[in-house]
């Protein structure tokens, strides 16, 4: 978050273009180290009757912040015309993190492995006693060598992920990138896609905005229906679907009306699948590979989020035109559910390991 909030500050002091794509990239790996060790802490501390549901309800503060990034942009940009004031104002939200990591425990297990077994026992029993919980007498693994920090750890880290079961490592990277590069297509893209059916520039923003603001209903759809209906059959259903949804948004997209409501569809839709794609991640590995497997799967889902908006406007939509190019997603996507249906197992209520 640090990392992340100092290279944000500085693309507001950018000098020229290349300058600021720098800085982009640096505050982007800086937040992406975050998102695979929150959900591998929180899914490593939630009893597995609420696993679901508290890791798909994490992902509620995502549409929250990308409308409120929307609407304080289109706001901005209306009064001031200055994009730098939208970075300084980016960046308050991640100094949060001095205040948060005072009360996050750490993780028994990596204590464990650093052989400060003492900290490991004061971390469960002070959870049980926040938790009101029954005491009981427990053992504590023994302790295992922890990885270093090197270039070499990080191809041991891939091996061991395909290793333990490539058909789940292939569903794990294949759903992060289908889903996410339709996502980030739309939230791309999606102002300039606008501007050019005719919205004025602060409606094509808000109209975005909105887009993001509606798929906080679709995080709470999916924290009630988590447990109920199970990881796989709700990213069957929503992740084909939004694509769908955006294909039906290209072809509507200079009917206002109706291209603003396939588009909160959307919205909604998406919002559905995202959350319960990074609970189902997750869990499908064992605890010593969860947060690589979590992590390596949202490195893979880069490469379509970063390069995919760009050979879409530079290449797809150009050439096949935008529904076309939506639909190119969608297929990428069906293929991705259909192969986890075949060779992932469903992780409701299951033990993690």
């Amino acid at each position: 978050m640090l990392i992340f909030s100092l290279f944000t500050v500085l693309g507001a002091f950018s000098p020229d273009f290349l300058w600021f794509v720098a800085f982009r990239f640096m505050a982007g790996f800086g937040l992406g180290g975050c998102i695979p060790v929150d959900y591998a802490l929180v899914g490593e501390f939630t009893p597995r009757k609420q696993r679901g549901k508290v890791l798909t309800a994490m992902d509620g503060w995502w549409p929250i912040g990308a409308a409120l990034c929307g609407f304080v942009s289109a706001g901005l940009v209306a009064l001031y015309g200055d994009w730098r004031l939208t970075m300084l104002v980016m960046v308050l939200p991640a100094l949060l993190v001095f205040w948060v990591r005072r009360s996050v425990p750490e993780s028994p297990l990596f204590l464990i492995r650093k052989g400060r077994r003492d900290e490991a026992a004061k971390v469960i029993d002070d959870l049980v006693a926040a938790t009101g919980a029954e005491p009981r007498v427990y053992s504590l693994p023994e302790a295992q060598d922890a990885p270093r920090l090197s270039a070499g750890s990080a191809w041991t880290q891939l091996r061991l992920l395909w290793q333990y079961d490539w058909k789940i490592t292939t569903a794990a990277w294949s759903l992060f990138f289908s889903i996410l590069l339709v996502y980030y297509l739309s939230l791309t893209w999606m102002p300039r896609i606008l501007i050019g059916a005719g919205f004025e520039e602060y409606k094509a923003f808000l109209t975005t905005a909105s887009m993001a603001a509606v798929g906080l209903l679709g995080v709470v759809v999916a924290a009630l229906l988590v447990e109920r209906v199970g990881r796989k059959w709700i990213l069957a259903i929503t992740g084909p679907l939004s694509a769908l949804t955006l294909v039906i948004v290209a072809i509507v997209v200079d009917i206002p009306t109706a291209a603003v409501f396939w588009l909160l569809v959307f919205g909604f839709v998406v919002q559905v699948a995202i959350p319960v794609l990074y609970a189902y991640v997750s869990e499908l590995y064992p605890t010593e590979l969860r947060g690589s497997g979590f992590g390596w799967a949202s490195t893979f889902s880069r490469i379509g989020a970063g390069f995919g908006p760009l050979v879409f406007a530079a290449f797809l939509w150009p050439e096949l035109g935008l529904a076309t190019s939506f639909a190119i997603a969608g297929v990428l996507v069906l293929l991705s559910v259909l192969w986890m249906a075949f060779f992932a197992p469903e992780t409701k209520q299951r033990h993690l390991a």
